[in-house]
């Protein structure tokens, strides 16, 4: 898909999204299940974009997106004409006519959704296949699983008048391996499984993929794992990076001893410092938790591959950074400095700010200059 690529001088950060990448990731998870793949691009693609995503992905051969939202759906639905499209949040009351309009498969998780859209389907209107989630663990959506073995034992009745085509389940530990509660949940779902047979199921999300004795099912249902968050934490990552975060030095300045700096004064130096501004704050994504301080330690950003930490409260369009210790003939007003790339990965970034990956990706800014690449 053609870049978007608005005069560099207009932002004041550029986030190269790697497409090539992301569809690499996603083939390579479908090879590992040994099944047929899917692609959560719920929250705009982790925050990289429906629209270039998505289309990437349905060039590449997926045919099952899951969202969150109907207005998300509406937007996979325009680049992916001939996919499944879920929507995971569940039916809320009153809009079967917009998943019959747009052609959205509703994640149907409760009786009374059930039977919303049974009777909706009664009328005449032309839907899509559903899926019934079921609740192994999570205690968020979802029939419990004793509910839903039962509607599944009955083979017939209101499953049927729902028109349910996958039956699904969430995992709530995954990334932990060694969580006893992974393979209570896989029993769980086996026994709910086996008794529709007829119908697809899935069950896997980004780590359970790697999970130990984890059936594939028909389908899976990867998300952080296909933007290249690591889905087997604390060790090595197996998926390619998709993103990289770069924003330019606004101005560098030297400090003595004991000055101190950023909002508050909340950070000060010890020793003569070289300090250097850079266009980007908690305004375009970067959590505010990032500051570093002097009570606790915050992000970096890396400048001619050494890092540099942040000086003091990440701002809300601005964030300063410690350059003392990459030569002056390189850190100068315009240079550009790395936020996400290389070793600083979603895992580190996420440490740094004292979140997770996941929020940093499905913060990105709108303000920057976005540029993709491959796919």
């Amino acid at each position: 898909m053609p870049a978007v690529q608005p005069d560099t001088g207009a932002s004041g950060a550029t986030l190269t999204i790697d497409l090539g990448a992301l569809v690499s990731n996603w083939r390579l998870l479908g090879k590992r299940a040994g099944t047929e793949a899917g692609a959560v691009v719920k929250a705009d693609a982790y925050g990289l974009g429906i629209e270039p995503t998505a289309t990437a992905l349905a060039k590449a051969g997926c045919k099952n997106f899951f969202v969150a939202h109907v207005s998300e759906g509406i937007r996979a639905r325009k680049v992916a004409p001939d996919a499944a499209v879920y929507v995971l949040n569940g039916l809320l009351p009153g809009t079967c006519g917009a998943y019959a309009e747009h052609a959205l498969s509703p994640v149907l998780g409760s009786h009374e959704e059930l039977l919303e859209w049974a009777s909706f389907r009664q009328s005449g209107a032309k839907t899509r296949p559903a899926a019934l989630h079921v609740d192994t663990a999570m205690n968020r959506l979802g029939l419990w699983a004793g509910e839903g073995l039962n509607l599944a034992r009955e083979k017939s009745g209101v499953i049927a008048a729902a028109d349910v085509g996958l039956l699904m389940s969430h995992f709530a530990s995954s990334e932990d391996s060694t969580d006893p509660a992974n393979a209570r949940q896989i029993a769980a779902f086996a026994e709910i499984a086996a008794a529709v047979p007829e119908l697809p199921a899935s069950l896997m999300n980004s780590s359970g993929h790697f999970l130990d004795n984890c059936p594939s099912y028909q389908l899976t249902r990867p998300g952080y794992a296909l933007y290249g968050g690591n889905p087997t934490p604390g060790q090595p990552n197996p998926m390619q990076p998709v993103i990289g975060l770069e924003a330019q030095i606004i101005q560098v300045r030297e400090v003595e001893s004991g000055t101190q700096v950023g909002y508050n004064g909340r950070w000060t130096a010890k020793g003569k410092r070289r300090l250097a501004t850079i266009n980007l704050g908690y305004a375009d994504g970067y959590p505010r938790n990032g500051s570093w301080t002097d009570a606790s330690t915050g992000g970096s950003a890396l400048l001619d591959g050494v890092p540099c930490p942040f000086v003091g409260t990440v701002s809300m369009d601005l964030i300063i950074i410690d350059v003392t210790d990459v030569p002056a003939s390189v850190a100068q007003r315009g240079a550009s400095v790395t936020l996400i790339g290389g070793p600083l990965d979603l895992e580190a970034v996420g440490a740094g700010a004292k979140t997770i990956g996941y929020e940093i990706l499905t913060s990105l800014g709108r303000r920057y200059e976005r540029r993709y690449i491959g796919g």
